[in-house]
């Protein structure tokens, strides 16, 4: 892979891909997980601490819409079960989720190390992860959980716009673009998700809340887990995480 992330063809396509980074890696390679709610900005301070600290961002949202983006033909076994799970708008079972990882397997094992974002969401794919990392010989450095108020979250994700040509995102509120509907980055077309929109973002955090508990407390128990609430910018919060990363 790419420095900062930029190729993840092996995370996003699975184990026949080819990941493109090499070297040694950082000299002290970081292995988290990030949680917290959808909203909270776990992938605006992955990004930041790609560009600190090294590590490869690995969100398994970007799997499902990349395999979504190029149709499920091309799709392994395990993310076809995966897709026809989410037509049908029902949740991924842990099983697949977890198959889908386990195709990844060289992604968590890579010496450059790696920031875990939307797995894992339920106990079992925690236990489940545990388990992987220790067959592997990998530890987990730490689970960053990131605080935020729900109706913060609901503002902010409703106020969120993805570019249709390069993917990059901005805020209407927090980052507005310099020309209305127009992407800073490459003059793409700007426009708002369906799950970003106030209600479907309501609904994803209720069920988030009804899953989050049990995961929070299983690194809790195993003394993994930093709570970092969510500061007034993306700075501010990425000074709270940095401190802790570096501190485990």
């Amino acid at each position: 892979m790419k420095d900062n992330s930029t190729d993840r063809a092996l995370w996003l396509n699975g184990s026949g891909a080819c990941c493109k980074r090499s070297g040694p890696g950082p000299r002290r390679p970081w292995h988290v997980v990030l949680l917290g709610p959808p909203g909270a900005g776990k992938g605006t301070q992955a990004d930041l601490i790609v560009q600190t600290l090294g590590a490869c961002q690995l969100s398994t949202g970007e799997v499902f819409r990349a395999a979504i983006a190029a149709g499920s033909a091309a799709a392994s076994p395990a993310m076809q079960q995966a897709l026809a799970a989410m037509q049908r708008g029902a949740l991924v079972p842990d099983e697949i989720v977890f198959s889908l990882l386990r195709e990844r397997l060289g992604c968590l094992s890579c010496t450059h190390g790696f920031l875990l974002d939307g797995f894992p969401r339920t106990h079992a794919q925690a236990v489940a992860l545990d388990a992987l990392l220790a067959e592997i010989g990998v530890h987990l450095d730490a689970a960053v959980n990131f605080l935020a108020d729900d109706a913060e979250i609901v503002s902010r994700i409703s106020g969120r716009r993805v570019c249709r040509t390069c993917r990059a995102t901005t805020n209407l509120e927090l980052s507005p673009p310099n020309v209305p509907g127009i992407c800073d980055a490459c003059g793409g077309e700007l426009f708002q998700r369906a799950d970003d929109e106030p209600e479907v973002v309501r609904n994803r955090l209720t069920h988030y809340h009804a899953t989050a508990k049990p995961v929070l407390d299983f690194y809790r128990s195993r003394g993994l887990l930093h709570e970092i609430p969510v500061g007034r910018t993306p700075k501010e919060t990425f000074e709270r995480t940095h401190k802790v990363l570096l501190a485990v």
